[in-house]
């Protein structure tokens, strides 16, 4: 796939990111980073860039690892569930042979 140059603004600073992903995905991290910055600008005494940058960072790793965390529990439970139902269905179907072959 070929890289293309997408111009995203990020903190009133102009950045050009070359990204063979999609232009939509691109400008969308670039917003959520510019949005979780200037959040973290606001509450913390941080005015460093640098600074806002690194925290905004880790405040951004923190809510992929929680997700991804949230997304394997669920995915577990699912699998669980799905045995369970699996189970449960061929409990019925061998109850409706066994009935089946009585009946005959």
């Amino acid at each position: 796939m070929t890289k293309k140059t997408v111009p995203v603004k990020i903190q009133g600073r102009d950045y050009r990111i070359r990204s063979d992903g999609a232009e939509d995905i691109v400008k969308e991290a670039a917003k959520l980073v510019d949005e979780t910055m200037g959040e973290l600008r606001n509450r913390a005494s941080a005015v460093d860039s640098l600074d806002v940058a690194v925290l905004a960072a880790l405040n951004l790793a923190n809510r992929l690892i929680v997700s991804s965390d949230t997304q394997e529990r669920q995915s577990g439970f699912l699998e669980e569930e799905s045995a369970q139902l699996k189970a449960l269905i061929e409990l019925v179907e061998e109850s409706l042979l066994d009935r089946n072959q009585v009946s005959n």
